[in-house]
């Protein structure tokens, strides 16, 4: 038994899947299977059930999955600590998010965090989306992920941090602007700018909007950006309206002819912090993830 062959076990338990863990780890389906299968024979057991669409642990193989997971964090935790010593730094953060987060949830909190630690490295790396930021927690390039909180993920544990109410974006000069609140119905009636059909904010509110019964059908968008940074100014410049949750950072001052009405119909969004374990984070990290916290709700 390797620390290789709980390394494959873990991430094929997690994913379900030999062909995708294949594929994150660059080798083969064969080689996958036979870490899968050293362990089985060292421990006389089958640890993974064999499906038509898959695989998923046996009773065994749950009790192996969760004895490593929690193990392999800490000695990650530990091999990374113990780099930081031989290169004589101070530590690290990695931390993955969407490309517009940095501006609207952790400015304040990143300049806070630079004058408590000015030798932490802190690296950033941007993903398109919450599936590409938990595959980063999972294959170890990453600390922290800043996403939208959607559907439990196996092997991931998600923490809201902040709820975001929902508002539609439009020109000033947009009939629309002149309204106090936006009723769902009212959604059917407009030129929607729309975010990837992946986006879990996107299936949210789409899922919301499917099971009113005061909502008709909504029209064909004929925009269709990747962020919601880029929704509002789209709607902004009169191209369309946008359905976005209400971001720090948008003041009506800084945009006089944008315009944000609210949808209070519609339950809020909530964002916040994924992780491997929160319990392996080290201590610097642990307290980047709350200050980020801290200064989210302050804002």
């Amino acid at each position: 038994m390797t620390l290789d062959d709980l390394r494959v076990f873990v991430a094929a338990c997690e994913s379900g899947n030999l062909s995708a863990v294949a594929r994150d780890l660059s080798r083969t389906q064969s080689a996958i299977s036979q870490h899968v299968r050293r362990l089985e024979s060292e421990l006389g057991l089958t640890l993974l059930e064999r499906r038509p669409r898959g695989v998923a642990p046996t009773q065994a193989g749950q009790i192996l999955h969760r004895a490593a997971s929690q193990g392999l964090g800490h000695l990650d935790l530990a091999l990374r600590q113990l780099r930081d010593l031989r290169n004589g730094e101070r530590g690290t953060v990695r931390i993955t998010t969407g490309a517009t987060t940095m501006r609207h949830f952790m400015t304040a909190a990143v300049v806070h965090f630079r004058r408590q630690h000015p030798d932490v490295n802190l690296e950033f790396r941007t993903e398109t989306s919450s599936r590409s930021c938990f595959d980063a927690l999972a294959a170890g390039e990453a600390d922290l992920a800043w996403i939208t909180i959607g559907a439990a993920v196996r092997g991931i544990e998600q923490r809201p941090v902040i709820e975001l109410p929902w508002v539609l974006a439009v020109h000033a000069e947009d009939p629309l602007a002149q309204r106090e609140l936006i009723e769902p119905a009212d959604l059917s009636r407009i030129r929607p700018i729309r975010l990837p059909e992946n986006s879990v904010a996107r299936a949210q509110l789409d899922g919301q909007l499917a099971h009113r019964d005061d909502a008709d059908a909504e029209p064909n968008a004929t925009t269709s950006v990747a962020d919601w940074d880029t929704a509002i100014l789209l709607a902004e410049i009169g191209l369309g309206h946008a359905v976005v949750p209400a971001l720090p950072g948008w003041r009506a001052p800084d945009h006089p002819t944008l315009r944000l009405i609210p949808i209070p119909a519609l339950p809020p969004l909530a964002v916040g912090w994924a992780v491997r374990q929160w319990g392996a984070l080290t201590s610097l990290a642990q307290e980047f993830a709350e200050t980020v916290a801290t200064q989210a709700a302050a804002n």
